[in-house]
């Protein structure tokens, strides 16, 4: 059965429980790691699975509203992930500075019609803080998403006196620069910890059944089970739920 399990280099992630044995005032072993409530993992190199950060209750998914524009699909992808690791999802929509009110709402349309709570944010001008603060308040948390979106910022925000390392953007790439390189967990002053992890440009997702990955999309699990057949694969068999629902414009065509 060994052979069998997916490789992994998780041995030990940010966020771990561990028994340790001091042997001075600065060092000591690692005995055992205590098994985990939850994990945020992706898929890593030859199928080894990376666990970013564990044992958390809210899993902070933060994009730019520009400057990176943001990308649906990767949106997306870090929803299923922390769906598919049943961990609770929040959305922040940072540098809404940048866009119009009418554009915020446009960009984030889909996933708050769905269900997911989203904050529009601005670290520069202290849009949202206080509610994000509310947010992560008690709990353990992570901040994820691509390079160069703010989550570094949006920390020193919540946080005075953090003091995290950010960089801009670059102007000619408009695309975001790996600041944070490894994952660490902060202790916050209104109780809790939050984690703030490195970009990520690409997170692809474990393997895992064309099943259990519609489970992750609320709007098409909630119909998976009205289709004509039992074992209906939502592609060209008749009376799919999922497909009628698309033609009526109650699920996004994309």
């Amino acid at each position: 059965t060994q052979a069998k399990r997916p490789h992994t280099r998780d041995t030990i992630s940010v966020g771990d429980r561990v028994q340790f044995q001091p042997e001075s005032d600065t060092a000591g072993v690692i005995e055992a790691a205590l098994p985990r409530t939850t994990r945020f993992a992706r898929s890593g190199f030859r199928g080894e699975e990376h666990t970013l950060v564990c044992n958390i209750d809210l899993i902070v998914i933060v994009f730019a509203c520009e400057d990176p524009r943001p990308d649906p699909w990767k949106l997306d992808r870090f929803l299923v992930t922390a769906e598919l690791q049943s961990i609770e999802p929040l959305i922040i929509g940072n540098k809404i500075d940048k866009v119009s009110e009418k554009d915020f709402t446009e960009i984030f349309a889909e996933w708050r019609n769905v269900g997911y709570k989203v904050i529009g944010s601005s670290a520069k001008l202290g849009i949202g803080i206080e509610e994000i603060r509310q947010q992560l308040k008690g709990k353990v948390s992570a901040f994820v998403g691509p390079s160069g979106v703010g989550k570094s910022s949006l920390l020193n925000a919540v946080q005075q006196g953090l003091k995290l390392r950010t960089t801009e953007v670059g102007e000619v790439t408009h695309k975001g620069k790996h600041t944070t390189t490894a994952a660490q967990l902060i202790p916050l002053d209104i109780g809790g910890w939050v984690a703030d992890t490195p970009g990520l440009r690409q997170l692809d997702l474990i393997e895992t059944d064309r099943e259990i990955i519609i489970e992750c999309f609320p709007e098409l699990n909630e119909l998976s089970g009205m289709c004509r057949f039992d074992n209906c694969r939502h592609d060209s068999e008749p009376g799919c739920a999922l497909k009628a629902a698309v033609e009526k414009g109650s699920i996004s065509e994309r």
